[in-house]
């Protein structure tokens, strides 16, 4: 199985990255690698909760589905879920770990996500995330007033 690590400094505070990994509305509009998008279909954000989503390939109309199970939420700090992919050829289930540290310009935050299954490029997962931290960036960094 595979392991991607990865690693950003965002230029907001870490209440705001923290809430865009747990609300949907918010992960409708980065989680998805491009070309993709992502449809929320249960959520439920607390410990022992379950969610359930799914990508579109836009381009093709194909998708698949996948959902978990939230392992340990500290507010602001730390998400840890478990997930896998409802498609037999993918099967196995993967551990996500998000931190979130307070920085000087904003947070920094930590990923890592474990027991990728072996049909799946551990490259192929690093260019999803960085497509979709790019995206987040774009949500969390920008200071609009009310």
């Amino acid at each position: 199985m595979g392991m991607v690590r990865l690693h950003r400094i965002f230029n907001a505070p870490p209440s705001r990255v923290y809430r865009a990994f747990l609300e949907p509305d918010a992960l409708v509009k980065w989680i998805a690698p491009n070309g993709f998008t992502a449809k929320v279909h249960s959520f439920e954000a607390k410990e022992g909760g379950q969610y359930q989503m799914s990508f579109t390939n836009f381009s093709t109309g194909s998708s698949h589905s996948f959902g978990g199970t939230y392992i340990k939420l500290i507010p602001n700090h730390l998400i840890r879920y478990n997930d896998h992919f409802d498609h037999p050829a993918l099967s196995g289930q993967i551990e996500v770990t998000i931190e979130i540290q307070p920085v000087s310009v904003g947070a920094e935050v930590y990923i890592t996500q474990s027991g990728i299954p072996y049909a799946i490029p551990v490259e192929a997962c690093y260019l999803g995330w960085q497509q979709s931290l790019h995206l987040l960036g774009l949500l969390v960094n920008a200071e609009i007033p009310d």
